[in-house]
């Protein structure tokens, strides 16, 4: 079971690792088409990951409630919604293609700020993946290793493209290509890190898991609304990443269908 347990938490990083080496491979800029569709990809598969891979578990864990089974799991969801909302305003980072950073005013470079920006959005991923292996550790009703293994490569199949959206524009604003693809992978790191975490507490959360559950999906949700549906929609033929956004949300639906 261990072992299990830490391949589900390595796969989402070994995807982010695979697309920040993607700078090795690629030209210095990446075309707006091609950050859009890959920004709407990632998009898809967190959204379907929120819903098949968080939510509905949270409410069939809740089924004793009756009717109101949604309860944990809506509470766990603006819990997760307000706490993004926090780190929001707290971490100073830069969204890609802005010039405005947010958060707490600092002194830190751009460049640092963008890696800050894609870390934020990657903690909720690594406490999605965390609380489902810990329900599956402590005997979780409604979990299964397929399933927990499912939401592992889908958050690692959406990472790919988020390690590659990073590391390649901090290559073109002058940093080397091993610097980029090393601050590109660095991004990736909170993932494991928080997921570990959420295990090691695994005793206290059981009890709550569907509330911890629903918290994932409504941070996960935040961070596709506030920030990865503004940057796939921005600009002219904003339809490759509403494509790309079904394509991805699809991709994830299967994974978790197929292996769930």
């Amino acid at each position: 079971m261990n072992l299990i347990i830490f391949q589900g938490l390595m796969i989402p990083f070994i995807g982010t690792t695979l697309g920040a080496a993607c700078v090795f491979l690629m030209k210095e800029q990446m075309s707006e088409g091609l950050q859009r569709a890959l920004t709407g990809f990632a998009a898809g598969v967190m959204v379907a990951a929120s819903v098949w891979s968080l939510l509905i578990p949270a409410m069939e864990q809740s089924a004793h409630l009756g009717r109101l089974a949604f309860l944990p799991a809506v509470g766990g969801f603006w819990g997760g919604t307000a706490f993004m909302l926090l780190l929001d305003e707290l971490i100073p980072h830069l969204h890609l293609d802005e010039d405005q950073p947010e958060g707490l005013k600092s002194h830190l470079a751009k460049t640092t700020m963008m890696v800050l920006a894609v870390t934020l959005h990657n903690i909720p991923e690594g406490m999605a993946v965390g609380a489902v292996y810990a329900g599956l550790l402590l005997g979780g009703k409604s979990m299964t290793v397929s399933g927990a293994m499912a939401l592992s490569v889908g958050i690692a199949i959406q990472n790919f493209p988020e390690g590659t959206i990073i590391s390649m524009p901090l290559r073109a604003a002058g940093q080397s290509k091993a610097k980029a693809f090393l601050s590109g992978t660095g991004s990736g790191a909170v993932e494991p890190a928080a997921a570990l975490l959420t295990i090691l507490f695994a005793d206290l959360i059981v009890p709550v898991l569907p509330a911890l559950l629903g918290f994932a999906a409504g941070a996960m949700l935040y961070v596709v609304v506030e920030e990865l549906v503004p940057e796939m929609s921005v600009g002219a033929h904003s339809n490759v990443g509403v494509m790309m956004f079904a394509l991805g949300f699809s991709v994830m639906m299967i994974l978790d269908v197929v292996f769930g």
